[in-house]
């Protein structure tokens, strides 16, 4: 049976947040950490690759936000989403603020030096491909329909 859009409101039904669920991943990999602590060696070089990777998915996630913000339709996926975002970030990435919150995840985890947080990530990834982006673009096809198809054909979903 063909999904349709929620007839009472006009969302994709993502599963949670996507923060929520990153940050779930972080929370479960600290206190793994303090059960079972793991160091990632090599002196403060993951501390350093961690700032570079916090850095770049701050400056990510700002242009994708403002490119949202310009256009007019909403960041948040529990409200509807008004407009094709197709410009800045959206160009190179379909998921660029996903992307923004897996370098954040990526260089929380190495600045505090937490393996276990990284060792979660796949599994954060999982979660987020089929409780939020597979939703998400079933939604955005339906909405946009030959529109958003051709920007998946042109596209990648991260890089």
């Amino acid at each position: 049976m063909k999904n349709t859009l929620n007839k009472v409101k006009d969302t994709a039904g993502v599963i949670a947040p996507p923060p929520l669920l990153y940050a779930a991943g972080l929370v479960a990999g600290f206190l793994l950490h303090t059960v079972f602590p793991l160091r990632i060696p090599f002196g403060a070089m993951p501390a350093v690759l961690g700032l570079c990777l916090i850095g770049t998915g701050v400056l990510l996630a700002a242009a994708g936000f403002r490119t949202m913000s310009r256009v007019g339709t909403h960041v948040d996926p529990f409200k509807p989403t008004t407009a094709l975002v197709t410009d800045g970030p959206f160009r190179f990435s379909r998921n660029p603020l996903y992307l923004s919150l897996t370098l954040l995840y990526g260089g929380i985890a190495l600045f505090m030096n937490l393996p276990w947080a990284i060792l979660f990530l796949p599994i954060v990834l999982l979660i987020m491909r089929r409780g939020v982006i597979d939703r998400e673009e079933r939604y955005l096809e339906q909405k946009f329909g030959v529109a958003y198809s051709r920007y998946k054909q042109r596209v990648r979903r991260w890089i």
